[in-house]
């Protein structure tokens, strides 16, 4: 689909609103994760009378391409315990098809009340855990990490499959807490495990033609620009600042949660 049919099909508006919240997601979803919860909603609030699948499957098209740059970029500064990697990214690969598969038998409603409170709990975890992430907490045994990071995995891949927003910032969390990374290197790690992730969602959405591949794409470049700024930012700045953006992240999240939870209660 070329640009001229793009804006047959989809006002002028809509087309730089979701390039725009594209770009804001890519940047933030290249420092600590969390991009799902700018673009998604985009799509669903641009697009309201397309199914609930074909938004998801463009959401994942244009947010593989953001990270997978990033991952690039972290790549380049950052050494891989490729065995660590390899059984981490297998599990949660495994878990994102699962919940892919499951987005039509599960209400996401159901689910919400337990991650707002999740989420609260980790904003206050890492408010007062004034040092989480300045350094590596945490000596502890590749087989143990193997075994931690296999259950980071399962659950937060599961999750990307199913649903998605703050993927990126769940998996940084469980690595600097769980398997006591440093805030760079947890989101070197999850830029390469949310790829496998979306992959994996992707196989599931594709198959079924749930996706708008010219939005898609559009979404894609201007998801890679934000990327790239984002993931620069990030490797120059530290540690200090990515636990500033994961935090702040979490608390748009909860406000996110909150707000639907209430609604669900009216």
């Amino acid at each position: 689909m070329g640009f001229v049919e793009l804006t047959s099909n989809y006002s002028l508006w809509i087309l730089i609103s979701l390039s725009l919240f594209a770009f804001v997601a890519g940047f933030i979803d290249s420092v600590v994760g969390g991009g799902g919860l700018i673009q998604l909603p985009a799509l669903l609030i641009n697009l309201p009378n397309q199914p609930l699948p074909t938004l998801f499957g463009t959401n994942k098209i244009a947010a593989l391409s953001g990270t997978s740059i990033a991952a690039i970029q972290y790549s380049k500064r950052i050494k891989y315990n490729l065995p660590l990697l390899l059984v981490i990214s297998a599990c949660a690969f495994a878990a994102s098809f699962m919940g892919a598969r499951a987005v039509s038998l599960i209400r996401v409603d159901t689910l919400k009340p337990i991650i707002l409170v999740i989420l609260i709990l980790i904003a206050i975890y890492t408010f007062l855990k004034k040092d989480l992430g300045s350094v590596e907490t945490k000596q502890i045994t590749l087989q143990r990490q193997m075994l931690f990071g296999s259950l980071i995995g399962l659950v937060v891949g599961f999750y990307d499959g199913f649903f998605g927003p703050g993927t990126g910032s769940f998996f940084v969390l469980g690595f600097v807490v769980v398997l006591g990374f440093e805030f760079v290197k947890a989101s070197a790690y999850a830029k390469i495990v949310n790829c496998m992730t979306n992959i994996s969602a992707l196989v599931v959405f594709i198959r079924q033609g749930s996706f708008l591949l010219g939005l898609a794409l559009l979404m894609a470049v201007c998801n890679i620009a934000g990327s790239v700024i984002g993931s620069h930012i990030a490797l120059r700045k530290g540690n200090r600042f990515i636990k500033s953006i994961f935090l702040a992240i979490v608390i748009l999240m909860i406000l996110r949660y909150g707000y639907d939870v209430w609604q669900m209660m009216r």
